[in-house]
C-alpha cells in the first residue's frame, strides 16, 4: 500500500490525466488569439475607412448647407466673395485621369505582355527592375521633370503641330485651341500616364506570370498565334486582375497632387481645349488648404471637395465591379 500511494497513483499527489493535459494545451495553442487579432485587423480597416468618410462629410457639411446642390454644378471659386463651386476641379480631375489612363493602359499592357511572354529572361529582369524603380520615384520629381521637359515640348512642338493640322477641323479644332503655354489638361494627363504606368505594369506582370503554362502551351499546340493566345487565353483568365490594376491606376491618378500642380496651370475654370489650364481636386486642396482659416466656408468647401473625390473613387470601383459581373453573366449565357 505504501508503494502504491508513493508512486502517485492515489491520494492528493496523483498526476493530472492525459486528457486534461491535452485540453489545457489546446486552450493555449494560439488559435483563439490569432482569430481575435485578424478579426480586429479587419474591423480596424473598416473603422478607419468609416472614420475618414465621416470626417470628410462632417467637414464639408457647412459648404453643402451654404451652397446646396449648386455647389456641384458651379464652376466659380472666388475667395473674395466667398462663393465656391466644385465643377471646375471635378472636371479637371476626371479629364486628366481619363487622359492618363488612355495613354498608360495600352503601354502598361504591352510592356507587361512583352516582359512575361516574349522578352528573354535576362532582359526581362533588367527592364522589370527599371519598372519597379520608376514606380518608386517620388511624385514631386515627376512634377519637376514635367515642368522642365514636358511643358516646353508641349508649348513648342505638340500644340503648334496640333493647331496646324487639326485647328480647322470641326469639333476637333476646339480641342487644340489656346495659347501655347505648355501647361494644361493634356500635360497633366501625360504626367499621370508616366506615373501610373509602372503600377499597372507591375500588377499585370504578376498576373500574366501566374497563368498556368499548360493553358498557353495547349493553345500554341493547336496552332494559335501570340495574338490569339493573348486574346483567347490570357485576357479571359486574367480579366479581373487587369481591371483591378486599371482601377488602382485610376485611384492613383485621381489622387495625385504635386506632380499635377506643377504642370496643369492651376486655373479654376473649365476649358474644353486639351491645352487649356485647369485644376484638379487634389491640386486645389494642396494650394488652398494652408490659406483656409479653421471653421471658414472655404475650408469646408475644400473638405467637401475631398468628399467628392472619395465618391468618385468609389464610383469607379463600383463601375469596374459591375462591368466584371456583366461580362461574367454574358460568358455564362454562352
Amino acid at each position: 500500500m505504501g508503494q502504491v500511494s508513493g508512486d502517485g497513483s492515489g491520494g492528493h499527489g496523483g498526476h493530472v490525466p492525459a486528457g486534461s493535459e491535452q485540453s489545457s494545451r489546446r486552450s493555449f495553442d494560439g488559435d483563439g488569439l490569432f482569430r481575435c487579432l485578424v478579426t480586429g485587423s479587419g474591423i480596424a480597416v473598416l473603422a478607419l475607412l468609416g472614420g475618414i468618410i465621416l470626417v470628410m462629410v462632417l467637414g464639408g457639411m457647412k459648404a453643402f448647407a451654404t451652397f446646396g446642390p449648386s455647389f456641384l454644378v458651379s464652376s466659380v471659386w472666388n475667395p473674395v466673395t466667398q462663393h465656391y463651386g466644385a465643377l471646375a476641379p471635378v472636371f479637371g480631375t476626371v479629364v486628366t485621369s481619363a487622359l492618363g489612363l488612355l495613354m498608360s493602359v495600352p503601354l502598361a499592357f504591352g510592356a507587361a505582355f512583352w516582359l512575361t511572354q516574349m522578352a528573354p529572361a535576362r532582359l526581362s529582369a533588367v527592364v522589370g527592375m527599371a519598372v519597379q524603380l520608376l514606380a518608386a520615384v517620388p511624385s514631386i520629381i515627376f512634377g519637376m521633370w514635367g515642368f522642365f521637359i514636358i511643358v516646353p515640348l508641349i508649348a513648342h512642338y505638340v500644340q503648334p503641330f496640333a493647331r496646324h493640322w487639326f485647328g480647322h477641323v470641326p469639333g476637333i479644332g476646339a480641342l487644340v485651341q489656346g495659347a501655347p503655354f505648355g501647361t494644361g489638361l493634356l500635360t497633366g494627363g501625360v504626367i499621370l500616364a508616366v506615373m501610373v504606368t509602372p503600377f499597372i505594369t507591375a500588377v499585370m506582370c504578376d498576373v500574366f506570370a501566374s497563368i498556368p503554362a499548360v493553358l498557353k502551351e495547349s493553345a500554341f499546340g493547336l496552332g494559335a498565334t501570340r495574338w490569339e493566345v493573348m486574346r483567347s487565353v490570357i485576357l479571359p483568365w486574367s480579366r479581373k486582375a487587369v481591371v483591378g490594376s486599371i482601377v488602382l491606376g485610376m485611384g492613383r491618378a485621381m489622387g495625385e497632387t504635386m506632380a499635377v500642380t506643377f504642370v496643369i496651370g492651376n486655373a479654376n475654370r473649365i476649358g474644353w481645349s486639351l491645352f487649356a489650364p485647369g485644376n484638379t481636386i487634389a491640386s486645389l486642396i494642396a494650394l488652398e488648404f494652408p490659406e483656409s482659416p479653421s471653421g471658414s466656408v472655404k475650408l469646408s468647401s475644400l473638405m467637401a471637395l475631398g468628399t467628392i473625390l472619395m465618391a468618385l473613387s468609389f464610383l469607379a470601383l463600383a463601375a469596374s465591379r459591375l462591368m466584371l459581373g456583366f461580362a461574367g453573366r454574358q460568358e455564362g449565357r454562352r
